[in-house]
């Protein structure tokens, strides 16, 4: 195996992340929708069982339940339940009920300086990478991509988010093991593209979100850190595009190493023959990088799924497709 990449050398030296307080069974937790909109009310009431069911108390924001077109809400209304669940020294951490599209609207009405002086922890995953990234870039604490609070809960996630938020914990994520999880092992197989090991600080999400925000204010440094993104419903020629375009910005050049999650449903439109596959647009783009590099980690648009804080070091190993976190997220 090999040594741990340089790069990941200039993230050692880079000031660590503030470590927002761990979740402790009985805190009240905050539910927003920075982006799009629930249409059954029933939904949120389960939503709500599911917070009760991890021991928190759910408070909705005071626009939960609104609609404007396909955002949950306008701009402005979105962007205030944020600053209000962060302004209210009641919650102790706020949950994404959903992504779909909309945080990247909201990011120039967000109260940063309130944001930054009340560090929280921000759970969610697909659109809220836009959310993620602008926290890692100006606030500086902890955010965790994980499960929507509507996600499926299953115990595989339910125990790795808790690891992470609850326990204060420096876990190694790694795909289920054991007969009952075959089906997630298959969809998580492991494919390296560059073995060894990287160190660095945790940083990406959404693809397609990510390659939205090139170009803006609203992206943390990537120099030194560990990259990880996944996707859902992209063909293989559009995951090609974003990486170019992460290519020629110059951010897959500054990584210590790249952990690609699941990229479900980017099958080809049409018939593939004569066409690459996902993974082989991966192997063209990371394999040139010289860098521990693989696809298969157990987090996207998949019904289990592990938490991955942004902003603490952590070292990869893209042999075996583990991420191993190497300092709390939690204070």
């Amino acid at each position: 195996m090999l040594a741990a990449h340089t790069p990941s050398a200039m993230a050692a030296t880079a000031p660590g992340p503030i470590k927002p307080r761990r979740l402790r069974e009985g805190d009240t937790v905050g539910l927003i929708e920075p982006a799009g909109f629930t249409d059954d009310a029933f939904d949120l009431d389960l939503v709500e069982d599911t917070i009760r069911a991890m021991g928190l108390k759910p408070k909705r924001a005071p626009h939960l339940i609104d609609r404007y077109g396909y955002l949950a809400g306008k701009d402005a209304d979105r962007a205030s339940d944020v600053n209000a669940m962060f302004a209210d020294p009641a919650i102790s951490a706020i949950f994404a009920v959903r992504g779909g599209w909309g945080c990247a609207r909201i990011l120039p009405l967000l109260d940063w300086k309130k944001i930054r002086s009340n560090p929280k922890l921000l759970i969610g995953f697909s659109d809220i990478t836009a959310l993620h990234l602008a926290f890692a870039a100006k606030a500086g604490f902890t955010t965790i991509h994980g499960p929507n609070a509507s996600s499926s809960w299953g115990q595989y996630s339910w125990d790795a988010f808790r690891a992470v938020a609850f326990d204060a914990g420096t876990p190694t994520l790694t795909n289920p093991q054991g007969h009952e999880d075959r089906l997630a092992q298959r969809i998580g197989r492991v494919r390296s593209f560059g073995t060894g090991v990287a160190r660095g600080r945790l940083l990406g999400g959404n693809l397609t979100v990510l390659a939205a925000l090139m170009g803006t204010p609203w992206l943390p440094d990537f120099a030194g850190a560990i990259l990880f993104i996944e996707d859902i419903g992209e063909a293989p020629y559009r995951i090609d595009r974003m990486l170019t375009q992460l290519k020629l910005g110059g951010i897959l050049d500054k990584l210590a190493g790249v952990a690609f999650g699941q990229c479900t449903d980017c099958g080809a439109a049409g018939p593939s023959y004569g066409g690459f596959t996902v993974s082989e647009v991966l192997q063209q783009h990371l394999a040139p990088l010289g860098i521990p590099a693989f696809q298969g980690g157990q987090f996207g648009h998949v019904a289990n799924q592990y938490s991955l804080p942004l902003g603490i070091q952590a070292e990869m190993d893209a042999t075996t497709g583990t991420i191993r976190l190497l300092e709390p997220a939690v204070s």
